[in-house]
């Protein structure tokens, strides 16, 4: 079926479920039914039926039911929406990339700012790491699908999710439950609730989640191993290695105190603080490239400039992992022959293997021909690819620690019955360091280690109001937000041969105001027009630089120094190992989103709707740089424009809610992370076309069953790509051209969520909850790698809980991904590093868990 079909069809659907309730004077209230969910989508709470966007939200109990327990795990029920816990070479799960409607980014870095906007309480996470909340003591979130700039602002072009924590009761509870499940698995949460007087009133939640990796580091099994220098004697952000990947070791805390005695104040004060200290996340090598030919010690001259660097004259060298290949092999005849004495010579630099006491650095050319005194090392080959998708024969850096808190403050006031004040101020942190193994091998072949330091301070302020006799609603508002911090990578490439060091500083101020009106002309017609201007002005300074002083060996040009720096083309002669240019870039960028829309109600339980609206992300710098470049390389800002038609209505006396729309969206100034030899650099690529429909039903026939179900369908091409980011079809990737696949976007998702709840008498009851999700192919990078491409997929969850009748306790026995289907959820084609490595989704595993209430 054609995407034009399928589109025809799920509004076909939608129009032939809707056409019963126009016959419905009115709406009747009944003892069972779709539940009304009050929402914040458009910043006033609405019941989720008059939200005239496309919103997928869900309750606490909901997400439970259904074992989501993070952010990213929301992608299983709410349609085209992709999202994975970790981006390529980040380590770290609490990394998200987020992708809804064909639109996100994969990345974690300083330079490239997220295209799904997180929200917690109304106040927006900057970054990708920490993004992935665990989802503690919370009431609701909020999928909102589409580009949202007019309200939520800055870098929602995809859309924005939004996390509603729970507000405290007005009477002491505590709630507690304890699971253990497969890897040792233990995870506690407790929440209480405490009134302090009357209108005043505090909670307390906290989590604690422990559990092994599921990817076990395994010896190779071949004593040259041991010849190898060892991870330490490069620089990294720290040291520490540990004997499984993919764990959990993590606990955060939030608290809330709430003041609302009925009067015309009220306030808020959050607060949350989360620990993580555990391994990376499981990463295995797929395929080994060592045997690409690249430019490095090519047969022609390589003491010209530029030579070694043409991927013509120079098609008879090697890449990475094949000249360190080469090196260890070579005799001193095939290192004349290739002018490669000084390149497979020592390796230098501070955080060489001579900074470090008591080791040499010997010369890495010949080690292994025969003759040469030095120990043999092992070459680097597809040996280190195991048969086994959870081992791996790394032995380098594996670990990831993150800290991340904030605290908050919001504050209503009532000017009159129609005009509220509102006021968000909000303060956050994150701290994050993370060393990695991405070779899968007892070489230091491909070793990466990071440290982020981010500040972020937001404020917001907001009139809302409701005019002549609530026809007309209102918000208006002005928000502030500055962002500072740093960036340090360390990568260590072929035994040292380049060793990047890259400390970036970033900073970044923003206003904006922004005003949105909703006026309900008649009992039948509604109309919504709004905008958003906003101000940025980002400023950032690179100091990347190779500790080992590559290009100078490369080319034969010596001593390290400016004569040969400024031959070599180093921005700076005066600093001849560092990359990038002296001096802090700076970049404005000015925008206006609008958004229209009509609305009309056939009655009060049908509602067509149509909107139009703009979205926007900021530019950047390109910062991972392997060679040096005479100006900062920048990329440009990304814009949307969409268009959704869509359809929300009760049927059946509301035992039933169907939510439909269709949607087209045109993408331009794309930025996509592209790997350039080896270093992954983001660029405008070019423009495309989205267009796509979405089905979200709710069936409540009786207290006993509940089906919930989803259907997403999307076509995400693109229309246009720019020269310079064509890549053509090759033996390792389909590749980026007009009319190719955006990547993390599947063409199908569908969800059912079934829920029986029998009822026991006065012993209880028994409730059976399942998900099941299927999600078509995709390609996990911009490339789009054969060997990283994620197969369809059926997930499947399902469990079982016995409560009593006084509901003060529970059980719970679960499985996840009972199909046990293994696929990749992200990873790398680092082919000129001399790798194509990615992340397995985690196996089957069952939990039991055990609940309190009272």
């Amino acid at each position: 079926m054609t995407l034009h079909a399928r589109l025809f069809a799920a509004t076909a659907l939608a129009t032939a479920l809707a056409a019963p309730a126009f016959a419905q004077e009115e709406s009747q209230a009944t003892t069972v039914g779709a539940d009304v969910i009050i929402v914040t989508a458009q910043r006033r709470e609405q019941n989720l039926q008059d939200v005239p966007i496309a919103v997928s939200a869900f309750t606490a109990d909901a997400l439970e039911e259904r074992a989501i327990s993070d952010v990213s795990q929301l992608s299983n029920i709410a349609p085209n929406v992709t999202l994975d816990a970790g981006t390529p070479f980040s380590g770290s799960g609490a990394v998200l990339s987020a992708y809804i409607r064909g639109i996100g980014a994969n990345d974690f870095a300083f330079n490239i700012d997220p295209g799904v906007g997180i929200y917690l309480d109304g106040v927006y996470l900057a970054r990708t790491v920490g993004a992935n909340q665990d989802l503690l003591d919370v009431e609701r979130i909020e999928v909102l699908r589409g580009p949202q700039g007019t309200l939520f602002g800055r870098n929602t072009i995809g859309g924005a999710i939004n996390i509603v924590t729970r507000a405290p009761g007005d009477e002491f509870m505590i709630r507690a439950d304890a699971t253990t499940g497969s890897y040792d698995r233990i995870q506690l949460r407790a929440t209480m609730d405490l009134p302090l007087a009357e209108g005043l009133a505090a909670s307390l939640s906290s989590s604690f989640h422990d559990r092994d990796g599921y990817l076990r580091r395994v010896p190779f099994g071949d004593s040259r191993a041991d010849n190898s220098r060892d991870f330490t004697a490069f620089r990294h952000v720290d040291f520490e290695t540990d004997d499984d990947e993919g764990d959990d070791h993590n606990w955060s805390v939030r608290g809330r105190l709430d003041w609302d005695n009925g009067g015309r104040f009220r306030a808020s004060f959050t607060g949350d603080y989360s620990d993580t200290d555990q391994n990376q996340i499981a990463n295995q090598v797929i395929a080994t490239t060592e045997f690409v030919p690249g430019p490095f010690a090519g047969l022609a001259e390589n003491n010209i400039p530029g030579t070694a660097l043409d991927v013509v004259t120079g098609s008879s060298g090697f890449l990475f992992a094949g000249l360190y290949n080469f090196c260890i092999n070579a005799s001193p005849a095939d290192l004349a022959a290739r002018n490669a004495a000084n390149l497979c010579g020592t390796r230098t630099g501070v955080g060489g293997y001579g900074t470090v006491a008591g080791l040499a650095d010997p010369l890495l050319g010949g080690v292994n021909f025969p003759g040469n005194p030095a120990p043999d090392l092992l070459p680097y080959d597809s040996r280190f690819v195991s048969s086994n998708i959870d081992e791996s024969y790394a032995d380098g850096n594996n670990f990831s620690r993150l800290e991340n808190w904030g605290v908050a403050g919001t504050f209503e006031f009532d000017l009159s019955d129609e005009l509220t004040l509102k006021s968000i101020t909000a303060y956050r942190e994150l701290h994050w360091l993370v060393g990695m193994d991405l070779d899968s091998s007892p070489l230091p072949i491909l070793h990466t280690s990071f440290e982020m330091n981010q500040q972020q301070f937001s404020q917001e302020v907001q009139l809302l109001g409701s005019l002549f006799d609530d026809t007309l609603d209102f918000v208006a508002g002005a928000y502030y937000f500055e962002e500072s911090g740093n960036l340090h990578d360390f990568v260590t490439f072929a035994e040292g041969l380049l060793q990047v060091d890259g400390p970036n500083d970033l900073a970044t101020e923003n206003y904006a105001f922004f005003g949105q009106i909703d006026w309900r002309v008649t009992d039948w017609l509604g109309l919504t027009v709004g905008g958003r201007y906003t101000h940025e002005n980002k400023e950032f300074e690179g100091f990347q630089s190779d500790l080992n002083g590559f290009n100078y060996d490369l080319f034969n040009c010596l001593p390290v120094g400016p004569f040969c720096a400024a031959i070599l083309g180093f921005p700076d002669p005066n600093q001849p190992f560092r990359y990038y240019p002296s001096g802090t870039q700076e970049k404005v960028f000015e925008n206006f989103s609008p958004r229209a829309g009509i609305q009309v109600f056939p009655n009060d339980d049908l509602m067509f709707y149509f909107t139009w609206s703009r979205g926007y992300k900021t530019g950047g710098w390109t910062t991972r740089l392997s060679n040096p470049l005479p100006t900062a390389p920048d990329f440009n800002e990304e814009e949307v424009e969409s268009f959704e038609l869509g359809a929300k209505t009760y049927l059946f006396d509301r035992m039933m809610t169907l939510n439909a729309a269709v949607f087209t969206t045109e993408y331009t100034g794309i930025q996509l992370n592209f790997q350039q030899g080896v270093s992954p650099t983001i660029q405008n690529a070019g423009d495309a076309r989205i267009s796509g429909a979405e089905l979200e039903i709710s069936i409540v026939p009786n207290d006993i069953f509940r089906l919930d179900a989803s259907l997403g369908v999307i076509d995400a091409e693109y229309t246009s790509v720019l020269p310079q980011s064509v890549v053509g079809a090759n033996p390792f990737q389909a590749g980026v051209f007009e009319g190719a696949a955006l990547p993390k976007t599947p063409s199908v998702t569908v969800n059912l969520s079934p829920r029986v709840r029998l009822p026991l008498g006065d012993t209880g009851s028994l409730t059976f909850a399942g998900s099941y999700t299927l999600t078509s192919s995709l390609w996990n990078d911009t490339e789009r790698t054969f060997l990283l491409e994620r197969p369809t997929t059926n997930l499947v969850n399902a469990n079982l809980t016995f409560r009593p009748a006084s509901e003060h306790w529970s059980v719970t026995a679960g499985v996840t991904n009972l199909l046990d289907e293994r696929y990749l959820t992200t990873g790398q084609a680092q082919i000129a590093g001399g790798q194509i490595y990615g992340t397995y989704s985690r196996p089957m595993e069952w939990y039991l868990r055990a609940g309190i209430e009272f």
